[in-house]
């Protein structure tokens, strides 16, 4: 009982120290006509200008609901929805809406029950409910919404008609900012979960269009950064970015929406800033660390600042227990906290290479998890460190080194199974192709402790290769760290410099600006006579680590090697 009410102890204390206080306008988000301003702006969440014919008490409630939906915060635009139809309980708009906010198009859910029953609440039928639009362009929001949740068809299909109905009401009044918007995010969803190129480049197009006319618009901001929130065309948002955190201050995932362009060029102070302000954001109640403080987390690994990156991970592992023994309500489910508690802990250890720590040894209960991707990052890094252990273990006795290999093959065995049930299952690429790289990776470090670099760089450029001709996903890794960096490491171990820097080339397509890979590329840099390139990469890489720990392992070769004259 004592430790339990240590854990409660520790749990609020860290909620308090880790949430501070929001800013004014989060704080009276909440509080209707007050929170909103005469352009249609709503506490810091944009503005818009989306007239209905619904009583202007209803039409208010709408428009903040309908800014929340661009902002992705989906339970704060249903309530706003079902506002407004309390206040008129004929608005057509507010039902369709409410049904739509029940599908997250970019992150592929769907809660068809629930939208099902708002669309009923305002009439039983579809043409009952048709009846009650108030205009011909209300009738099309309708039919749309309508389309979304017909009959019993797959997902995939209802997600295309209603892509195409939106079309439809674009192309009737391309001026209209919400239909573009709405219409660019229909393209978004199109990708089922995993990234599909031509409709994203669709989508780029329809939001810059948006943007030439409204250059504020939260929707178009938002929807054009995930269009373009890869490596390859990052630079491309860097605008919106700017822009949308400008515009967009009370809403959490306005903040860290940012950071997807960031990271996706290497960004790390930006990334670091801008999950910052995204938890500041966020109202006390919603206080739930996931997606975003995992983010955070990483980029403070790239900075150097390792302890601070620490006390992120160990609140999450705090917020998971207190999930999982029920001292704590889930604000966002428990799944959610038990994957990025998986998620922020691989990349802790993998980042520090802290193969002998308590966080190497961690199990995590992922019985209850559908992502084969995290269920397989959780045997990945239990056996990678094992491996790594191994590998160097000349000064450990023989019964721990075969104990860390007897570990390593038991994980590599568990993923292998895990890869077999998942396509078996039907699993998508992406998490498929990460489960396989992993095992690669795995099987690559037990070479290293059969002392065949050969046969390990090989397995860890397939690794890649396998990777690399996945759908582009957004932000780290997520086999934690990406294996070429390893390779390169490998390479430059075995006096194969100029290797080594083709493969940390090839590593900034995918994963730019990572740290550890510059200090590899530094000192391969040198090891070809590239001094004045070394220089500058030392240089560069002193500036990043400017904030870092004492005795932050490179710190001190960066910051000789940036002295050099």
């Amino acid at each position: 009982m004592r430790a339990k009410s240590f854990l409660v102890g520790l749990a609020t204390l860290l909620a308090a120290v880790l949430s501070p206080a929001p800013p004014a306008a989060a704080q009276h988000a909440g509080h209707g006509a007050e929170a909103r301003a005469a352009d249609g702006s709503a506490g810091g969440l944009g503005a818009i200008h989306f007239a209905t014919r619904a009583a202007p008490a209803a039409q208010a409630e709408f428009t903040r609901g309908v800014l929340l939906l661009h902002n992705f915060h989906y339970p704060e635009a249903i309530a706003a929805f079902k506002r407004a139809r309390q206040l008129d309980p004929g608005d057509a708009m507010s039902a369709a809406f409410e049904a739509f906010a029940h599908t997250h198009p970019v992150w592929n859910q769907q809660d068809t029950a629930q939208a099902r029953a708002a669309l009923r609440s305002l009439a039983p039928t579809p043409e009952a409910r048709a009846r009650m639009a108030r205009t011909p362009r209300e009738r099309a929001w309708l039919d749309a919404v309508e389309t979304l949740y017909a009959g019993d068809l797959p997902k995939a299909v209802r997600d295309t008609a209603f892509h195409r109905a939106l079309a439809r009401l674009h192309a009737d009044d391309p001026a209209d900012p919400e239909a573009a918007s709405f219409y660019a995010l229909s393209l978004l969803g199109l990708n089922q979960g995993e990234r599909e190129p031509r409709a994203y480049a669709m989508a780029e197009a329809v939001a810059d269009t948006i943007l030439r006319a409204h250059p504020r618009h939260p929707g178009a901001l938002h929807y054009l950064i995930h269009a373009v929130d890869d490596p390859a065309s990052a630079t491309r948002g860097i605008d919106a970015a700017r822009v949308y955190g400008e515009t967009v201050p009370a809403a959490g995932h306005a903040q860290h929406m940012t950071s997807h362009i960031f990271i996706a060029l290497g960004r790390w102070d930006d990334v670091v800033a801008a999950n910052l302000r995204a938890h500041r954001a966020q109202a006390p109640e919603q206080y739930a660390l996931g997606h975003g403080t995992h983010w955070l987390a990483y980029g403070l690994l790239q900075q150097g600042k390792v302890r601070e990156a620490r006390g992120w991970l160990d609140s999450m592992l705090i917020y998971q227990t207190a999930l999982a023994d029920g001292t704590r309500r889930a604000a966002r489910g428990r799944a959610d906290a038990d994957a990025h508690a998986v998620l922020m802990t691989a990349a802790h250890v993998m980042n520090t290479d802290a193969w002998d720590s308590p966080l190497a040894r961690m199990r995590f209960d992922t019985t209850h998890l559908r992502a084969v991707g995290v269920r397989t990052l959780a045997d990945f890094l239990v056996g990678y460190a094992a491996a790594r252990r191994a590998a160097r273990a000349a000064d450990a006795t023989p019964g721990s080194r075969d104990a860390d290999r007897l570990l390593a093959d038991s994980m590599l065995a568990r993923i292998g199974e895990r890869i077999a049930q998942a396509q078996a299952g039907g699993a998508r690429a992406v998490p498929l192709g990460e489960a396989r790289a992993m095992e690669q990776m795995l099987r690559a470090e037990r070479f290293g402790w059969a002392n065949q670099p050969d046969s390990a760089v090989a397995l860890l450029r397939a690794a890649a290769a396998q990777l690399e001709a996945l759908p582009f996903a957004f932000g780290p890794p997520g086999t934690a760290m990406p294996p070429r960096e390893r390779a390169a490491e490998l390479l430059l171990a075995t006096g194969r410099p100029a290797e080594a820097l083709a493969e940390l080339e090839a590593l900034e397509r995918t994963a730019p600006g990572r740290p550890r890979a510059r200090l590899h590329r530094a000192r391969a840099l040198l090891a070809l006579n590239r001094r004045d390139e070394a220089v500058q990469e030392y240089r560069e890489l002193a500036a990043v680590w400017s904030g870092a720990d004492v005795g932050f392992p490179g710190l001190e070769e960066a910051r000789l090697g940036a002295a050099v004259r």
